[in-house]
């Protein structure tokens, strides 16, 4: 008996998910849901999906998992709009990096018998420099050697949260259990606030008399500094994140202002010393940080490592946990 997987969004963290399990066809029926029909058909071209379909209740009304790989704008609406659909002792996870408003939506539009679970994806380190975006750039190793971000709200279903953990195995990942504030608080400052400078400077600069001439030599520097801006995707997406877990990103913000402030202090001293010191304190850090990144070791610090779960297993106990709360 196979176990149906809906997994709505069909862009690069859907479709990754998907071509992850397709190794376990045996075990398990994966169902694509998007608006987007080209990519719909896409995924299902590249084998990331068994099968689309157009249609919502048709998508979710058998499944066991449905994963929201949505952006942040996207998510209540489609959570609304799925719910009634839902078969009693459904999983609904998703992917958006606010967590603490998608678990307030979960609570209010899921019919009870149904959980909730937020997922926090760490991408392969391999592909942190990708200019590649949307289905194009799905990958079945997109997770290898990195973490899922398994976040709850109090007294989640324990069965719904050990099927996370599972499944963040079969994706090739390490499994990551943190408070809902606590990853919101992580996110921001790891890829919103990020993609908000990247922003500023394109702002800074764009519309300065000088920008004419300046494209034509603008470089490297640039073009990395503001990448983040090309993978907004839509901007409604990040607007909707910032505004989700305002305290943490005006809290962030006021840290780079900061510390950019302090930089300019120290050019307006003339502190060639001071401002060599801040510099080189800045490059050391992201060295470390880096490296550990690309080694990817810190899942496992201090941790005794567990047996990769087969899929057959991994849906046993769901299929475990659902039957004992039928019978409450």
């Amino acid at each position: 008996m196979s176990i149906q997987i809906t997994i709505i969004g069909l862009g690069q963290i859907g479709a990754s998910i998907g071509l992850a399990l397709s190794e376990h066809s045996d075990a398990i029926l994966r169902v694509g849901h998007d608006w987007d029909i080209a990519a719909a058909r896409q995924a299902r071209k590249i084998g990331a999906v068994d099968r689309v379909t157009p249609n919502l209740k048709s998508a979710v009304e058998d499944a066991d998992l449905v994963l929201l790989t949505l952006p942040m704008d996207q998510i209540q609406e489609m959570m609304e709009a799925a719910a009634p659909w839902l078969k009693e002792s459904a999983v609904v996870m998703d992917t958006a990096p606010i967590k603490s408003a998608v678990a307030v939506w979960a609570k209010e539009l899921l019919p009870k018998g149904r959980s909730y679970v937020g997922l926090t994806p760490v991408l392969n380190p391999k592909y942190l420099h990708s200019d590649i975006s949307g289905i194009a750039a799905a990958q079945a190793d997109l997770f290898h050697d990195g973490m899922l971000g398994i976040v709850t709200a109090p007294g989640a279903d324990s069965g719904a949260i050990k099927l996370a953990a599972d499944l963040a195995h079969l994706l090739g990942a390490a499994p990551l259990f943190a408070d809902l504030f606590e990853m919101d608080g992580l996110m921001m400052s790891t890829h919103v606030v990020p993609q908000l400078m990247s922003a500023a400077l394109l702002n800074a600069t764009l519309d300065q008399p000088g920008w004419r001439e300046a494209r034509k030599v603008a470089g490297r520097a640039y073009a990395e500094v503001t990448a983040p801006a090309a993978h907004l995707g839509e901007a409604g997406a990040l607007a909707a994140s910032a505004l989700h877990s305002r305290e943490n990103v005006l809290r962030i913000l006021d840290n780079v202002m900061a510390s950019l402030q302090a930089l300019r202090d120290d050019i307006h001293r003339d502190d060639i010393e001071a401002l060599t010191e801040r510099l080189e304190h800045a490059l050391d850090g992201r060295k470390h940080w880096w490296q550990a990144r690309q080694e990817a070791d810190w899942a496992s610090e201090g941790k005794p490592k567990t047996d990769m779960p087969t899929a057959a297993s991994m849906f046993g106990n769901m299929l475990g946990f659902g039957r004992k709360r039928k019978r409450d």
